[in-house]
């Protein structure tokens, strides 16, 4: 239902599944070059964990030899410590390297991964056209994969090497506090998971949501910059400088409410280390007054609780690692809950396009026949029977049961007034839309032997003309490099542009989509005349009667589903009662 919220994004079965799908996308299998990367950082990391230990236990040889006064001990000692430091340095060096270079993998792999999703068909096309649920792809896929695999990697070494370090240093408490300490220190763990735990949930939904409004703050940036100049014309700077300062307030009042959220979670983070130091002491005195050490010198003792001292606080220290991860794992969150369900919903829309093509694969022969009915011309372009068509997104119906042939050298022409679904019905041809009812078949292919599409909006990649498939226009091709042909190109311009790539392909059959509307009536004459002497069957949309003469058939659609087709005189072709 319209008026029912969707449950927020939190930390739950659905952020691990969605969490452990996306790790199957970073590690599709073994060895990848993350798997690789993975395995020398805990290889590192393991290397690191042993090298702190050896200089944490310095400070207890320390307090030895100098108690001892031993000089020739003290040398040796300090030396050691020297080596182990600049190690230490080096392997810490390296710890962060490798993490770098997963993020550089991890982005390349799930932003690969999610572009052979979403230039799958027409996937892209369903997603920003036919779907409002997902909002702001683009951001998605260019800026929340960056921040997701940034924080994951920041968080790699240290989730990698804690399962090794916990269960090594509990062991090293337990055998120097016996197990008062270690019980101590887990116990003091889950509560502070529990709490966070707690502390997080809200934080992941309002992160979900302040994603979605930073998209739509870019997006209305962008959408001036696109439409400056017709903006411009109306003098629409006042509207929308309020427009986009109102969608700037709602952003920042997201973001003030985040930061609320967050005031809690860092208290709770804080006071788990502060209360954590003083944890340590507290194990470390039980065995000390209870006179445990009561026969040790006081030189034996200061030695002893430096080392104590030391397994306690770093056994500490890691659960509060794992607690002070709490805000970039409610990141990683909230970035896996919107990369998570464009995942879905692109892979989702994919089998749907895949079903679609192998039904209509299935439903006809090798020969291009319908199985169980007459063979099918091979001339024949496209076949509709009986097609309703309605509107994907209100369903307002805008043809009702159309029956139509388009074959080779039998040109038609699609008229009718504003909202009765001359457009809509290219789309259903060029397979981005659906038929609400009866079928649709498209019976040649895409391409220079095939069909080309024309649409109202000229498309040109970014990149010269040579990229834009216009190699014969040679000199135009050499000098002319531009990447915004949008800026510098009148839509006239564009459109003979689009004519220009059209007689290069020479397909057989071109649909267009009001192709000509910005160009005057002599040039369009001529556009069309040069498209049949090139063999080319036309399926126009078009307002003006001067083309009529270039096409065999009229097909008129006066809205509400009704329709009328007829054929001209002058341009007949066919015998009688064969159709079109």
């Amino acid at each position: 239902m319209d008026g029912e919220a969707r449950p927020g994004p939190r930390l739950d079965g659905l952020f691990l599944r969605r969490f452990l799908r996306l790790q199957a996308v970073l590690f599709p299998g073994w060895p990848s070059p993350g798997a690789l990367m993975f395995l020398t950082l805990l290889c590192v990391a393991l290397l690191e964990q042993l090298v702190i230990y050896q200089v944490g236990v310095i400070p207890s040889q320390y307090y030895e030899v100098l108690g001892n006064k031993d000089f020739s001990g003290f040398k040796t000692l300090t030396a050691v410590a020297l080596t182990l430091i600049v190690a230490n340095s080096t392997l810490k060096s390296f710890d962060q390297f490798i993490c770098n270079m997963m993020y550089v993998s991890w982005r390349k792999s799930l932003t690969e991964y999610l572009h052979s999703c979403y230039f799958q068909g027409q996937v892209y096309y369903s997603l920003h056209v036919l779907r409002e649920d997902i909002d702001n792809p683009d951001q998605r896929i260019s800026q929340d994969v960056e921040r997701f695999c940034r924080q994951l990697s920041s968080m790699a070494s240290k989730l990698i090497i804690s399962p090794f370090t916990l269960a090594y240093y509990t062991y090293q408490c337990f055998h120097s506090t016996g197990w008062l300490g270690p019980v101590s220190i887990f116990g003091y763990f889950i509560i502070g998971t529990i709490v966070n735990k707690v502390l997080m949930s809200p934080i992941v939904s309002k992160l979900v949501q302040q994603e979605k409004l930073e998209g739509d703050f870019r997006f209305k940036h962008m959408q001036i910059r696109v439409n400056a100049e017709p903006a411009a014309f109306y003098r629409a700077g006042r509207v929308e400088h309020m427009r986009t300062d109102r969608r700037l307030q709602s952003l920042l009042q997201t973001q003030r409410e985040l930061i609320g959220k967050e005031l809690w979670l860092y208290i709770g983070i804080n006071t788990f280390d502060y209360l954590g130091s003083i944890l340590s002491y507290v194990i470390i005195a039980i065995p000390i007054f209870s006179g445990v050490y009561g026969d040790l010198s006081p030189t034996e003792l200061s030695a002893l609780v430096s080392k104590n001292a030391f397994v306690s606080i770093y056994l500490i220290g890691c659960f509060s690692q794992l607690i002070d991860l709490s805000s970039t794992v409610t990141d990683v969150a909230g970035y896996t809950h919107r990369i998570g369900e464009l995942q879905e919903t692109l892979l989702s829309l994919g089998r749907k396009k895949n079903n679609s093509y192998s039904e209509a694969k299935a439903s006809w022969d090798l020969d291009g026949s319908h199985s169980g009915e007459d063979p099918v011309p091979r001339d024949t372009a496209f076949l509709l029977e009986r097609m309703t068509l309605s509107v994907p997104s209100s369903g307002k119906l805008l043809i009702k049961d159309l029956s139509l042939r388009i074959s080779q050298g039998n040109s038609v022409m699609i008229v009718g007034n504003t909202g009765t679904g001359k457009t809509s019905l290219l789309r259903v041809l060029g397979g981005l839309w659906e038929s609400t009812q009866g079928s649709i078949k498209m019976l040649t292919c895409f391409g220079p032997r095939g069909v080309v599409f024309l649409p109202q909006r000229p498309f040109f990649t970014d990149g010269s003309l040579r990229e834009q498939g216009l190699q014969m226009m040679r000199e135009l091709c050499d000098s002319w490099s531009w990447l915004g042909w949008y800026d510098i190109l009148s839509p006239g311009e564009m459109q003979r542009l689009s004519f220009a790539r059209l007689f290069y392909l020479q397909p057989k059959y071109a649909v267009l989509d009001e192709a000509t509307s910005a160009l005057t009536e002599e040039v369009e004459h001529e556009l069309y005349r040069v498209c049949l002497q090139l063999g080319m069957t036309l399926i126009s949309v078009g307002h003006r009667a001067s083309l009529e003469k270039f096409h065999s058939w009229i097909l008129k659609l006066h809205g509400e589903g009704r329709w009328e087709l007829t054929q001209r005189e002058k341009m007949k072709r066919l015998p009688v009662g064969e159709g079109c």
